[in-house]
């Protein structure tokens, strides 16, 4: 392989089952000599297929053309051997993977020597939340003695799904975990994902809020916020969002209903603030930690594409702001997906504070608002989004957007992992013009997407095409 770009970033996200599954040399071998990858984005820690497992979605989507076509029974954990040393103030010790297949195996001892002969360079990729999210694969269980005192707990005191990040075992297991790595394994740098969803976030979905568990409310008080005040105000909120979601008329409409609320009881919007400045801490404090350890490790963030398809969401993180804690970030723009996933969150306000309008005028509506400007809006989640457009704005908006502070790798979709057999189907074609978009909008590297386990290495082909042409890769 050569480059005419030192500053090439072609990178993979791969499970540490395909290196077990396929063996270290031929995948290293595959992903150099055929695709033009020059990085490795491993999942090292992780109860989620989509991070750590095979394909998720292999009843809809088939199984790909390498690897072993079978379900993993997943348990889930660190896919290293975590050293006790950098967990004293954490319960949260014993938490390697005990699936047989990693029986007394390392995944970054197994890698590392072989990947950097080869002259790839060696990321960890992580996501937050590590448990339990829908669609992801998530592993039955999870074998963490005492997790669930770490959870969040809703507006009604009932404990939640996931682990507050304002709880110091947790919080502190999760800064552990990459202290860990970063100091005792040869690594080029990690890429962080932050998938939480904010209180506001959780009414419009239908959901009763958090996070009102003992250690937010502390953090909160210390911010002079009135916690028992805000409850309240919160159980209002729960109640218009439930009554939205059930069609019932409010007298002057839904949406002046909606900012009623907000202007009757401006807790909402401070509790709203206070968990976001919050769950943004999280994400500074690894980043100084990583860079604490060792300044020449490369920190990106892996961001969620709900925050270009959601206007409350694109309003809360601007790019610029993230690149005070990051030198590159990689926006999630898997285009054979996309179209259902802006479906998903046009409706999300379609079935509560904007019920009164129709599908139709919403979609066009938000297309307007957050910029993506397709061609044709119909037919979306058969369609998806049109490459030529949809990277190719996302890409321009990123770049302008993190005005020279930060690297764009676009984040591209290979076989992402789809929810029916309606949505559309990921070709060599879409990958191909997915890549040339990116580079054309100025972007200045790639990270193929979300998990080498699920892809068709006949798309793949369509990346290498186009990285070719680019003159990124050669492999003649």
């Amino acid at each position: 392989m050569k480059s005419k770009d030192k500053d090439k970033f072609v990178g993979v996200q791969i499970s540490p089952i395909s290196f077990i599954d396929e063996g270290v040399d031929q995948v290293l071998n595959t992903l150099i000599n055929r695709v033009g990858v020059n990085v490795l984005l491993i999942g090292t820690v992780s109860w989620l297929g989509l991070k750590s497992g095979r394909s998720v979605s292999w009843k809809i989507d088939g199984w790909p053309d390498h690897g072993i076509s079978e379900p993993f029974s997943m348990k889930g954990g660190a896919y290293f051997d975590p050293d006790p040393n950098y967990y004293n103030n954490t319960f949260i010790k014993d938490y390697k993977a005990k699936d047989p297949e990693m029986k007394n195996k390392d995944i970054l001892k197994m890698v590392i020597p072989k990947a950097k002969a080869k002259g790839m360079k060696v990321f960890i990729e992580l996501m937050e939340p590590f448990f339990n999210y829908a669609g992801h694969g998530s592993a039955q269980g999870v074998d963490i003695p005492n997790l669930v005192q770490c959870m969040e707990i809703d507006i009604f005191g009932r404990t939640g799904s996931s682990p507050s990040t304002s709880n110091p075992e947790y919080r502190n297991w999760i800064l552990s975990m990459i202290e860990d790595q970063v100091a005792n394994y040869k690594l080029d740098g990690v890429m962080w994902c932050n998938e939480r969803c904010s209180p506001l976030d959780q009414l419009f979905q239908g959901n009763a809020p958090g996070d009102f568990s003992s250690s937010f409310r502390k953090e909160a008080e210390h911010r002079n916020i009135n916690v028992e005040k805000t409850l309240d105000a919160m159980k209002y909120a729960y109640d218009f969002f439930q009554k939205a979601r059930s069609g019932y008329k409010f007298i002057d409409g839904t949406l002046i209903e909606f900012f009623r609320l907000l202007f009757k009881y401006p807790e909402i919007l401070m509790w709203e603030k206070v968990w976001l400045e919050r769950n943004k801490d999280l994400d500074k404090e690894i980043y100084g930690l990583v860079k604490w350890v060792n300044p020449d490790l490369s920190f990106g963030l892996n961001v969620w594409n709900r925050n270009h398809f959601n206007f409350i969401r694109k309003t809360q993180w601007p790019w610029k702001e993230q690149t005070d804690y990051a030198d590159w970030v990689k926006p999630i723009t898997y285009q054979h997906q996309s179209g259902e996933i802006f479906l998903r969150e046009v409706n999300l306000f379609g079935k509560s504070a904007f019920n009164e309008f129709s599908e139709n005028q919403l979609i066009k509506a938000f297309a307007k608002i957050l910029n993506i400007n397709e061609k044709s809006l119909d037919n979306l989640v058969q369609t998806g989004l049109d490459p030529d457009t949809y990277i190719y704005t996302q890409c321009k908006e990123t770049v302008k957007g993190v005005e020279g502070k930060a690297k764009v790798y676009m984040g591209i979709g290979i076989d992402a992992p789809r929810s029916s057999k309606d949505q559309a189907i990921c070709t060599p074609d879409i990958a191909y013009r997915s890549v040339i978009a990116t580079y054309n909008a100025g972007g200045e590297g790639i990270v193929l997407s979300p998990n080498y386990s699920s892809m068709k290495l006949t798309n793949l082909d369509g990346v290498a095409k186009a990285l070719r042409e680019l003159g990124i890769f050669d492999n003649e």
